[in-house]
């Protein structure tokens, strides 16, 4: 025997979704027409469609401002409700279709540094060859804290073991050295001489929040290294400017405010393109630890990840 099922006044009260749709994208845009081309429809198909939707209202939803519309009182309540609505239900879909085992898509997770630097001039390579893969990349100083439910493919660390049921792979030790640009050498040329770069305009690494991300090598640090003490540095030396964004220190050195330490697998790029330059050759190689690209095991896209291991593998020669 078939269950009854009482008519649904909430669904049977619905206006049509396709004219919901034309209305929302009407008032995104402030404009029939570029409504219409965001929908890839007509004109005329909008238009009917909101004029349909305003006779089940009962109320108009639009009032003409020269050549856009805006939304009458009635209109901008509708617009709340559905435009919200929409939203849920496309990133609802979006959750679930990225979901399926069947869709080759990565998570990646590493630093900030290592996206804009390093990521960013390399992935295109990836993409051509890979074009079927679809990435989604996270960025983060924390990489033990993250999100209820985020589970990345891939992280690229300084730590050796990020987490259960991961793999690593050593990718490269660090190797540091000072980078300006060369407009910055051409005004100061004394910073050609280590002595005359501890008196320089020095950009520097501070260590808040970077714990997980690296070794805290600062100036004072490299400058040891070298038997250089910097606190030997002039008292009318330019002040040092510190900074736990490396990312803001490299646009400062793009910009000719000063000098920065280098970290060879981050900046190497801006050195081929002749966007930065060393002004002297004494460096720093960190062999005890090493950068570590870390994959998931067993996961569901197995061959997707295997792609990309091998592929960044590649540009870490041993």
């Amino acid at each position: 025997m078939s269950k009854h099922v009482d008519p649904d006044s909430i669904l049977l009260n619905m206006p049509s979704l396709r004219a919901v749709k034309a209305f929302v994208a009407a008032a995104k845009y402030e404009n029939f027409t570029l409504g219409a081309e965001a929908l890839c429809v007509s004109q005329a198909a909008i238009s009917r469609q909101i004029r349909e939707l305003e006779e089940y209202l009962g109320a108009q939803l639009f009032s003409r401002v020269g050549r856009t519309v805006e939304l009458t009182p009635a209109g901008a309540v509708f617009f709340d409700a559905a435009h919200l609505s929409f939203v849920n239900i496309a990133q609802a879909a979006e959750r679930i279709r990225s979901s399926q085992p069947s869709r080759k898509m990565l998570t990646l997770c590493c630093s900030p540094a290592f996206s804009a630097l390093w990521l960013s001039s390399h992935l295109p390579e990836f993409i051509e060859r890979c074009p079927d893969i679809e990435l989604n990349l996270i960025t983060t100083q924390n990489f033990q804290t993250m999100e209820p439910g985020v589970q990345p493919d891939v992280f690229i660390t300084k730590m050796a073991r990020i987490r259960d049921d991961y793999k690593s792979y050593p990718l490269c030790h660090d190797i540091i050295y000072p980078v300006c640009s060369p407009q910055f050498l051409e005004q100061h040329p004394e910073i050609s001489s280590i002595e005359g770069l501890r008196n320089a305009a020095l950009l520097n690494l501070s260590p808040y929040g970077r714990s997980q991300l690296a070794e805290h090598v600062d100036w004072g640090v490299w400058f040891a290294f070298q038997s250089i003490d910097i606190d030997d540095r002039p008292t009318d030396s330019p002040q040092i400017f510190n900074a736990n964004d490396y990312n803001l220190l490299i646009s400062m050195v793009l910009t000719h405010q000063g000098v920065a330490l280098g970290w060879n697998h981050l900046v190497v790029p801006l050195l081929e393109r002749g966007l930065l330059v060393r002004p002297i050759e004494q460096q720093v190689q960190l062999r005890n630890s090493s950068h570590y690209l870390s994959c998931r095991e067993n996961a569901d896209n197995e061959g997707a990840l295997r792609q990309f291991r091998e592929w960044i593998l590649s540009k870490f020669p041993r």
